[in-house]
């Protein structure tokens, strides 16, 4: 009797013996429908369908890169509220995992919770996407702290919304979505002018730039 395990065992195998340069939902039907049949019955996410993410994270790189996924025929936007929260209710005791992440496992929920949702909002839920925008907030605001290839984006909340907008429309591969959109930022930051701020620090957090104009003019 299969597993998941074994499901995926199986199914890596046959990807290592025929080297396929895409992989699909299809492929897999046709080359392991054994497996195909397991996955159908038993992987599925929360608000129905099977969760291929679970299935592609446990592949080789090399065929995680070559997976086709499924676009939906869904695309005008609609809201419904309780395909979030049937995502949230299932994490409930975990939600502290989109501000911080103590363990490898606390990661791993962090990387599903977030993913349920992207992929709700790539189906069109605006409730989804809205949900997603005000979590990973607060994991950019604490990217624009620590890391100056990121700290550009300061005051420039509604592009970073629309950014992080277009990183839910073009997510394709399994992975962590948070990484995706560290890199989309950092790259597209390349001669993004800052925006000056008088709360800005220095000498160690200890003084600001207002402290410098207040002193400046007595």
């Amino acid at each position: 009797m299969l597993d998941f395990n074994t499901s995926i065992k199986i199914l890596n195998k046959a990807l290592d013996e025929k080297e396929p340069k895409t992989i699909s939902a299809s492929w897999i039907y046709i080359n392991t429908p054994n497996v195909y049949r397991f996955i159908w019955k038993n992987v599925r996410i929360e608000t129905g369908g099977i969760d291929w993410d679970r299935v592609t994270v446990r592949l080789g790189k090399t065929f995680q890169k070559r997976w086709i996924r499924y676009r939906y025929k869904q695309t005008k936007p609609y809201i419904k509220k309780e395909e979030v929260d049937i995502v949230l209710n299932k994490y409930k005791d975990k939600l502290y995992t989109f501000i911080s992440t103590a363990t490898a496992e606390d990661k791993k929920i962090q990387d599903k919770l977030v993913i349920s949702l992207v992929r709700l909002g790539q189906k069109g839920n605006v409730s989804a996407q809205q949900e997603l925008i005000k979590w990973v907030s607060y994991a950019v605001d604490d990217w624009i702290d620590r890391y100056p290839q990121i700290y550009k984006w300061r005051g420039y909340r509604e592009e970073l919304e629309n950014k992080i907008k277009g990183c839910v429309r073009g997510y394709r591969y399994t992975g962590s979505f948070l990484g995706y959109l560290f890199r989309t930022l950092e790259y597209s930051a390349r001669g993004k002018p800052p925006l000056l701020s008088l709360d800005d620090q220095f000498l160690e957090r200890k003084r600001t730039r207002i402290d410098y104009i207040i002193s400046e003019n007595p």
